[in-house]
């Protein structure tokens, strides 16, 4: 009987040590959460097909929003697909606009701590008002202005337009005509909108509550002028008045403001204007005092669709952070981010380097309308080499653009690569699918660690991060939830 416990004894003991120590050393060096997988071949054969979707930009996408205020939202080229020479050619347009969008973010933020024009006013309460859902599309191929756009309603009787969703400023506008001038408005996929052809218009007065929320408005026979400028250097400007928007196929809201552009330039194309999402009381949803608002990207790839929410609750399972208030600049929506890591492994940054100092530098925004994510440099540096040492095993490809961080996985099928995380307040971590931090730079394999560097002290979480993330701006909390595969 002893021969036979100790026989096992040294049986297992053996086993042990030839079998399971691997085992053991990944289980302690290694969380189920670190590492992803990474499908090259679904991922390259979306990019291939890219550019073969064919443009509907009438077409009503069906959407089942949670909300009875809900817009559907699109990516771009599902409504506007010009002929590109090939799928890199389609890149390095998104990037062109992309750059151009973040200049425009810094230079506003630039102006407003410098005593110049501040493109945001003050928020406003946060009281519920009945839920409204308009859907959202990507805006990728249509000139700068974003990679998504969502339809809505105007006027009455109704006319639809695309508009494009942007969290980053606060006047809602579209082009009207008449146009003042011959070049003075751009070329969109709707007819421009004549508010002689609805009922529901009406110019607002230079006294009135609204004009007085401009941060630049001035005054024309008694009818509120307003003016925007963006940072890249387009502008709008034209009447304010109140209309009535309608979202879905039955609810309309009478009597928000709009801007009716009538000299609309710059480096606008395709959509008929933009839906202010910002922080100001001028915003869509302040002055529908919502709640909430949510909106989910789908994959800028893609022809599918998904929708833009108000006054809807997050979902159960959302990871939620403080959205965060700088009372410098209130049009940007800050999110509390305390850092970042790499295959389970904290950056070794500061918990600190994301916040707002007290002149209203730096701090962290989630923006709808920027596609790359934008990271301080030392931040960027620090996640390059985290994510190298991690991808040793992964054949090197030279950089393309900003991108200095690239592989050549043609003739893979998946490939397992380092989850790169936002860590949030509470020990939570917002970690990102690898198709949300790998992007295809060509349709042969050529694949991108999806960040940039920048100068600016403004960190931004882009468009490409947020893809297939709902993303819930609870304003009576203030919290920003981020749900995972809710589009």
């Amino acid at each position: 009987m002893n021969i036979s416990i100790s026989s096992a004894f040294i049986f297992l003991t053996i086993l042990t040590s030839l079998q399971f120590p691997s085992i053991f050393s990944r289980k302690l060096t290694q969380s189920p959460y670190s590492t992803a997988i990474f499908d090259v071949s679904a991922s390259t054969k979306q990019a291939q097909n890219a550019l073969s979707i064919k443009p509907k930009p009438f077409e009503t996408h069906s959407h089942h929003p949670n909300s009875p205020l809900s817009l559907p939202l699109h990516p771009r080229l599902t409504l506007y697909n010009p002929s590109y020479k090939d799928y890199g050619s389609l890149v390095r347009a998104r990037l062109a606009r992309d750059a151009v969008r973040v200049q425009s973010l810094n230079r506003n933020l630039e102006l407003s701590l410098n005593g110049g024009q501040k493109i945001g006013a003050g928020i406003n309460g946060s009281e519920s008002a009945d839920s409204i859902t308009a859907p959202v599309v990507s805006g990728q191929s249509l000139g700068n202005g974003g990679e998504y756009f969502a339809r809505i309603g105007v006027g009455q009787p109704v006319q639809s337009f695309y508009l494009v969703p942007d969290t980053g400023s606060d006047v809602t506008w579209l082009q009207c005509q008449p146009c003042a001038a011959e070049k003075a408005c751009y070329k969109q996929i709707d007819p421009i909108f004549d508010p002689k052809s609805s009922s529901s218009y009406t110019a607002l007065s230079c006294n009135s509550q609204q004009c007085q929320l401009l941060d630049k408005a001035n005054c024309n026979s008694d009818v509120c002028q307003y003016q925007v400028n963006y940072g890249d250097g387009s502008f709008t400007t034209g009447e304010l008045a109140t209309e009535t928007l309608s979202f879905g196929n039955s609810n309309s809201i009478p009597n928000l403001p709009i801007g009716c552009g009538h000299d609309n330039e710059g480096l606008f194309v395709g959509a008929a204007g933009l839906i202010g999402l910002g922080g100001g009381a001028i915003s869509l949803s302040s002055q529908l005092k919502a709640s909430s608002f949510s909106y989910c990207l789908v994959d800028l790839d893609s022809d599918s669709s998904s929708t833009l929410e108000f006054n809807t609750d997050r979902p159960s399972d959302s990871l939620t952070s403080p959205l965060v208030k700088n009372d410098r600049f209130h049009s940007y929506r800050y999110v509390k981010v305390v850092g970042m890591s790499v295959g389970g492994n904290p950056l070794p940054i500061s918990s600190t380097r994301f916040e707002i100092d007290e002149s209203g530098l730096g701090g962290i925004i989630v923006d709808s309308g920027t596609t790359i994510t934008q990271l301080p440099s030392d931040v960027y540096e620090s996640l390059r080499e985290a994510f190298v040492k991690q991808t040793s095993n992964l054949p090197p490809a030279q950089g393309i653009s900003l991108f200095d961080t690239c592989y050549d996985l043609s003739g893979q099928s998946s490939v397992e690569v380092p989850v790169i995380a936002f860590v949030l307040p509470g020990e939570n971590s917002l970690r990102l699918p690898a198709k949300n931090y790998l992007i295809p730079v060509d349709s042969d394999g050529t694949y991108c660690l999806a960040f940039f560097k920048t100068r600016s002290s403004l960190s931004i979480i882009g468009s490409f991060q947020q893809q297939g993330i709902r993303v819930s701006y609870d304003l009576a909390n203030s919290l920003v939830g981020f749900s995972t595969n809710k589009c």
